[in-house]
């Protein structure tokens, strides 16, 4: 059996009888995990190995796990900053924050490589212009070759855990003001103007960067439908333009960013024949069924099976790795960072 397009969630802490029979349809090949899958390591661990029991190959297993607000997983692993408070160091000491960076990319990667969960959604790459209500403090900068560094160095260390990296939300969510979790963004730029949201992209790129999620951002000067299921942003300036060949995920098609193009298969046929490989579909599983029920594709792509299956986890869940001694180093250089900064007085304060 292969790994079909379709990433789903589950219901709680254990795989229901109903879960698992969904799980077993070709059309999915992957697992989103949410906090109401978490109870502790222990838990999640049997979680994880029952989903990779269910299949050959196995069904693969992912998390938003960023750090800051967007953590799934908080009681029994480390708390991560935001990637505002990670970066906040990089324009005085652009050495030692990178390091710092890659270092939080480890740790990240290697806590939930030893519960086996294969891949989080992240670097978040999108620029900090200071207007998004959902992006704020998820950006590195506001400086598109800092937010490149940065984003390499977080990947980087991501890697060493044995964990591919997701860049979002391709070509950048930061310049709107609206959620697309309950509305449809408009950025009204040129593309020339969305220039610099995709340097980091380039960077990334360049460094082999494994997945990129498309965000539900309409840019009409560039095309009507959102560029998650646009082919022009994803076929043409993804794939062509910048030269990715790495596997692209839409953002959940279930969010209001996306409803606004058709019911969920509708949406889901738009998503394959703009480019994405990996259709996340979460939070509704009646709308899971009714796509499993309405969505024929044509016939699995073999170069987007082969996408996908870069996407696994390296090396055996180990969760003896907590309490190692480069655990431990890690833990306090992360934990260093979400310190509050010292306060420094100039001439004439006190």
């Amino acid at each position: 059996m292969s790994l079909g397009p379709l990433m789903i969630d589950v219901a709680g802490l254990a795989l229901s009888a109903e879960d698992a029979e969904v799980l077993r349809h070709p059309l999915v090949g992957s697992v989103i995990l949410f906090s109401r899958n978490y109870r502790d390591p222990q838990q999640l661990a049997a979680l994880t190995a029952s989903i990779r029991a269910l299949r050959s190959p196995a069904l693969l297993t992912a998390v938003d796990h960023e750090g800051g607000r967007v953590q799934r997983f908080r009681e029994g692993f480390t708390r991560l900053p935001a990637a505002r408070t990670l970066a906040r160091g990089f324009d005085e000491d652009r050495r030692s924050a990178l390091a710092l960076v890659q270092t939080a990319g480890w740790l990240m990667a290697a806590e939930l490589r030893s519960v086996g969960v294969d891949f989080s959604f992240a670097p978040c790459v999108d620029l900090d212009y200071g207007v998004s209500e959902i992006i704020g403090d998820r950006a590195f900068h506001s400086d598109p070759d800092a937010v490149g560094a940065l984003a390499v160095a977080y990947m980087t260390g991501m890697r060493e855990a044995g964990m591919a990296a997701t860049a979002k939300h391709f070509p950048g969510h930061g310049a709107v003001v609206a959620d697309s979790h309950v509305a449809l963004p408009v950025d009204r730029r040129e593309l020339a103007e969305i220039e610099a949201d995709m340097r980091p992209y380039r960077l990334l790129i360049e460094n082999h960067l494994s997945a990129v999620m498309a965000a539900h951002v309409v840019f009409p000067h560039v095309d009507s439908l959102p560029a998650s299921l646009s082919q022009r942003w994803i076929g043409e300036i993804l794939r062509r333009n910048l030269g990715f060949h790495g596997c692209v995920f839409a953002d959940d098609l279930t969010m209001a960013g996306a409803a606004a193009f058709g019911d969920v298969a509708a949406r889901a046929r738009l998503s394959v024949a703009a480019g994405c490989d990996v259709l996340p579909i979460c939070n509704d599983r009646k709308a899971v069924i009714s796509v499993l029920d309405q969505f024929k594709p044509a016939g699995l792509n073999p170069a987007s099976q082969a996408r996908l299956m870069r996407m696994r986890g390296r090396g055996e869940p180990n969760p003896q790795f907590v309490g190692s001694d480069q655990w431990k180093e890690a833990v306090a250089r992360v934990a260093a960072a979400l310190a509050p900064p010292p306060l420094v007085l100039t001439e004439g304060q006190s």
